[in-house]
């Protein structure tokens, strides 16, 4: 499948018209349901295909950001051997009571893995949790960049935003 072909079907997959509330707080009348993209096996796997190519040279593990970017990360591992890394929002208050399940990240390359990025709040608190266990981050791959004031808040935090679709792209797709 290539490019144009995947944006158009993330689109028809994915757009939802309503009055949707998110997760920045912005009210929007329109909504990519991630969901529906990221439980299609095929569209899953064409997807990591796709995002595999944006990977930085060096990238020695995945950190797929809960819930929306696990599996993402998840499509990339098997798509690239390397190892992920489940990023919670808050540390579990049992069992291990970790807030990065799988590999070791300690020094570390970390690409920060994320399906739709609107502002990018999550994505830095994240990044800095995650700097806090000594994973080296300067980059996050995400599928849908919905919104680019998230780039200019994630380079900031000295974190560069490697898309595969902006928000137009895929509208873009849709009048093809």
């Amino acid at each position: 499948m290539d490019r144009n072909e995947l944006a158009r079907r993330i689109f028809e997959t994915s757009h939802l018209v309503g009055n949707f509330k998110l997760r920045s707080g912005q009210v929007s009348n329109e909504y990519f349901d991630k969901y529906l993209f990221e439980s299609d096996p095929k569209l899953l796997m064409e997807i990591g295909a796709q995002l595999s190519k944006l990977i930085p040279e060096g990238t020695e593990a995945l950190a797929g950001l809960e819930m929306g970017g696990i599996p993402i990360a998840t499509a990339l591992s098997m798509q690239t051997n390397l190892p992920a890394v489940f990023v919670r929002k808050k540390a579990k208050e049992y069992g291990t009571c970790k807030l990065a399940e799988g590999v070791d990240i300690a020094n570390k390359k970390v690409c920060i893995v994320e399906d739709v990025v609107t502002t990018g709040g999550q994505i830095i608190l994240s990044a800095n949790d995650l700097r806090q266990l000594g994973a080296k981050i300067e980059y996050v791959l995400c599928v849908i960049e919905r919104d680019e004031k998230s780039r200019n808040n994630l380079n900031k935090e000295s974190l560069e935003l490697l898309s595969l679709f902006t928000m137009e792209e895929l509208k873009a797709s849709a009048v093809v």
